[in-house]
């Protein structure tokens, strides 16, 4: 009878441990908030720049918000992995923008930021996970070089997909990216398991869909 009972409590432990990842922290929605700066504080537009960005996800879909100007401002950098599409959402004043790119228009544009992820095996804490270390080369040196840190412990499958970071295989927890002459830096700071809207990543009715030369024109204009 013992050593019945032993095997049946042996094929429970292995079934459960082969049940895949057990770690609560392994989420598949919530929210995620980064501090933000500007690595150049000396930039004029550092002191306009966003102090933080908060990202939420479902279904390895997110939906990335950044707001400046008390709040007048606001952007989103929606990420859908079912059409491998970006959409950015503007919004200032009662001027609202919507630009969405295709996949092939994002490796284009990825493509053209130029970097070289370099892989090392170092490692730290951020926000309670686990990540990973990679050094970051410009290739045409048109920003600085830098660490980024990534997260394999959550359940986002191609989480980069939309960004220059294409080709790291996790969730970014500390990294830098510059756009219209501004270099910004991101850590997380928290990240929490709650249930996420659906709607968070359908295009607004109320947005007017322009091209990407328009939209570059606009945010140009706010420089």
């Amino acid at each position: 009878m013992r050593i019945f009972l032993v095997a049946i409590l042996s094929v429970f432990i292995l079934f459960f441990l082969g049940c895949g990842h057990t770690d609560e922290k392994f989420i598949s929605q919530g929210t995620i908030e980064y501090d933000a700066s500007a690595v150049d504080q000396e930039n004029p537009m550092a002191s306009m720049a966003p102090s933080k960005m908060i990202v939420k996800f479902k279904n390895n879909n997110s939906c990335a918000e950044m707001s400046a100007g008390m709040g007048l401002f606001t952007t989103s950098f929606v990420c859908n992995s079912q059409t491998n599409s970006l959409t950015q959402l503007v919004k200032l004043l009662n001027k609202k923008f919507a630009l969405v790119l295709n996949a092939g228009e994002l490796k284009k544009e990825n493509d053209e930021y130029g970097i070289e992820v370099i892989p090392t095996s170092e490692t730290k804490v951020i926000a309670g996970y686990k990540c990973l270390k990679a050094h970051i080369k410009s290739k045409d040196k048109s920003c600085s070089d830098f660490d980024v840190f990534y997260t394999q412990d959550l359940d986002l499958q191609n989480p980069n997909f939309a960004n220059p970071f294409y080709m790291i295989g996790g969730v970014l927890m500390e990294y830098q990216l510059k756009k219209f002459g501004i270099e910004m830096k991101f850590t997380a700071k928290s990240i929490k398991k709650e249930n996420i809207d659906d709607s968070i990543f359908d295009l607004p009715m109320d947005y007017k869909k322009v091209s990407k030369n328009e939209m570059d024109t606009f945010l140009k204009g706010l420089q």
